[in-house]
This record gives C-alpha cells, structure tokens and sequence, in this order.
C-alpha cells in the first residue's frame, strides 16, 4: 500500500511510523509511506500557510492554495487514475472504527491531510476529501497524531504484515466484541493462577471459555457493541445468563 501524509510537521511521523511492525512493513515492501510537506507549496514568500476566518472568530484558518498545490503534486505520482481515498482527520468526521480501517486496508493508495489551527478552508474538504474522520470525541493540537493512529491500524491489516492472519481476526473489535483475557508461563505467579481450562490441552473448551469471557468484557465494559456484533444462539444465552446471575 502506498500511503501519502499531507502535513506541516512530517518529523511527528518519524518515532511512532519507524519502529516494530511498521517499520517491518515498509522494509519488507509492503508499505510505502511519503510524508509531503504543505509549507513547501505556499506561494508567499514568508511560507505562511492559515489566515483569519471570513466572519471573524478566534483562531486561524489554513488556507487552500498551499493545500490545493500540495495535494495535486503529490497524487499525480500515484497509480490510480481517479481520485485517491482522501481522509481529513476532524472532529466533526464519522468516528474511526475497525470496520472502517478493515476498508480501508483493502485501498492501494491512501492520501491524509492533517490539519491544525481552527481546521483547513472548508474548499479543501468539498473538493479533495472523500472521508472526514474523527478518532474520539476530543480535540488535539493537530492532524498527526490522528493520522499516526490511523495508519498503525490499517496498516497491520495489510495481508502479510502480521505473522498470522488469526493475530488480528481474533483481536478486541475484528469480531465486532473486546478480546478475551491471555495469559503466558508460569500457571502460578505471586500466587496467581492462570485458569485452568486454558493449559487442559481440550480446544473446544477452550474456545467456549473465551467466547465467554468475550462476552463478558463487552457486556461490562461496551454494552453498546453487543447491539451490533453478529452473536449465535449460544452467545444469546450466555448473554442472558449473564445478565440475571453474573458469574
């Protein structure tokens, strides 16, 4: 996947991006990540790059030449001969999901636009973005770290990227419920002991355990993702036994 990072400040992307998994992925080929810089494409002379808002307000406003010139250089050295899937990150974007990044692994180009100030002219967005994409209901300085969050996550999707394909099917969220609870050697640890069922060697048993616990952590936990997740005859009831008795 070929993946293009619109910013003001690409040294952000160098700690997070560069190291384990990502760094494998782009070493290995399998991701190619450009960060462009939207300073170099103002057309003043003192690189400025925002300006005040028309019908006035706090703050500043980035304003769409350098945005506009930046965005055209960079997709004109892309493959796709339409207009690549564009992602601004902002709070009033749909909230980023897994079923979000699942599609959104599935694209050979990604192109982001990290905004800062107020937020980018809104011409940009109506002209070049095709998802506006918020990652929580909160506000940060800027783009990036938005943008660094998302990436992480779509890009282990990336068929070889994980060891195995089960490493991110079984994850909390793939299946639509939070992850069942792991444990590692030793069994007895400061007089804690990993359950038993887990080392009984009988897969079924196993399985059934961890649906449980699944089941559990997001009834506890996210109530609100049981309404949506595909769930079996079985997951119903141990839901409702869950709910009358707990434990």
């Amino acid at each position: 996947m070929i993946i293009k990072v619109l910013t003001l400040f690409p040294e952000m992307f160098q700690g997070p991006l560069n190291v384990s998994i990502i760094k494998n992925a782009q070493e290995k080929g399998l991701l190619d990540i450009e960060y462009v810089n939207i300073r170099d494409f103002t057309s003043n002379k003192h690189k400025k790059v925002d300006d005040y808002p028309y019908g006035g307000g706090a703050g500043m406003v980035m304003t769409p030449q350098p945005l506009f010139d930046c965005y055209e250089n960079t997709i004109k050295n892309l493959h796709s001969t339409s207009k690549p899937r564009t992602i601004y990150c902002s709070p009033k974007g749909k909230t980023f999901s897994q079923q979000m990044a699942i599609e959104m692994a599935k694209e050979k180009e990604l192109v982001f636009i990290c905004g800062h100030y107020e937020g980018i002219d809104q011409r940009v967005i109506d002209e070049l973005v095709t998802d506006e994409v918020s990652i929580g209901d909160f506000v940060l300085t800027g783009g990036e770290l938005p943008v660094a969050v998302m990436i992480d996550t779509i890009a282990r999707l990336i068929p070889g990227v994980l060891g195995q394909k089960e490493s991110f099917q079984e994850e909390s969220f793939y299946s639509g419920l939070l992850e069942y609870p792991h444990y590692t050697r030793p069994k007895k640890f400061r007089n804690l002991e990993v359950p038993s069922v887990l080392f009984s060697g009988n897969h079924r048993e196993i399985e059934g355990w961890r649906r449980r616990k699944s089941l559990e952590i997001t009834l506890d936990r996210r109530p609100d993702l049981i309404k949506k997740a595909e769930l079996t005859e079985e997951d119903i009831r141990i839901i409702e036994i869950l709910k009358n008795h707990g434990d």
